[in-house]
């Protein structure tokens, strides 16, 4: 898939106010610090379309990105350790829950983790609360630059292995870098596939 326009289109907490569920949307979420805003700009070619940062848990809205007038990339609020209040975590928590369990458009959750770090419990948690409601996820490691190809795939291994405690069959995975491109073409034609299978969901009941 060639990405010819990424254009910002809304942000909110507000699931009632998210743009017509009319065309296939994606959501990329991870825990904070993963590198989820330098993949989106990877992927989309367009630098400083998600904001980086070094501070983590900056991004606190559903921020929707629409990629070539057909489908949506849905920039989600990290889990994790994110610097505010315990009241403002569980908003964030409820409001991204609610949206994952009842977009109708949505297609599949990119679960970012860290390649060059050990299983950690917030991810597998969220891999298991995705699998129990019937959510569609892939696993996207990042930062595959940071280290030997070699040491990212032993702990793609490691993460995979701890995962099968809970799932029968594995989710599909992606080995990313945002610095080399890496995955890049992978997971555009991932999307790409899936994107000319979608059929728009029937209108809402009045």
């Amino acid at each position: 898939m060639l990405i010819e326009s990424a254009v910002f289109k809304c942000s909110n907490t507000r699931t009632d106010k998210l743009p017509a569920a009319e065309i296939p949307e994606y959501a990329f979420i991870g825990r904070s610090n993963v590198g989820k805003s330098s993949l989106i700009n990877m992927l989309t070619q367009k630098k400083g379309l998600a904001k980086t940062s070094q501070t983590p848990g900056k991004t606190q809205l559903i921020n929707h990105f629409l990629i070539n007038d057909d489908w949506y990339l849905v920039d989600l609020p990290g889990y994790g350790y994110a610097r505010v209040s315990q009241k403002l975590r569980e908003e964030w928590e409820r409001f991204i829950r609610y949206y994952l369990r009842h977009r109708e458009n949505l297609q599949c959750v990119f679960v970012l983790i860290d390649s060059r770090i050990e299983p950690q419990k917030a991810d597998l948690d969220f891999c298991c609360w995705l699998g129990e409601n019937g959510i569609p996820f892939v696993l996207c490691f990042t930062k595959a630059d940071k280290q030997s190809a070699l040491k990212t795939g032993k702990n793609v291994d490691v993460f995979k292995e701890a995962l099968l405690e809970y799932f029968e069959e594995l989710p599909q995975t992606f080995v990313t870098s945002s610095e080399n491109r890496t995955g890049k073409e992978e997971v555009l034609n991932f999307i790409d596939n899936i994107n000319k299978q979608f059929t728009p969901p029937p209108p809402p009941t009045e």
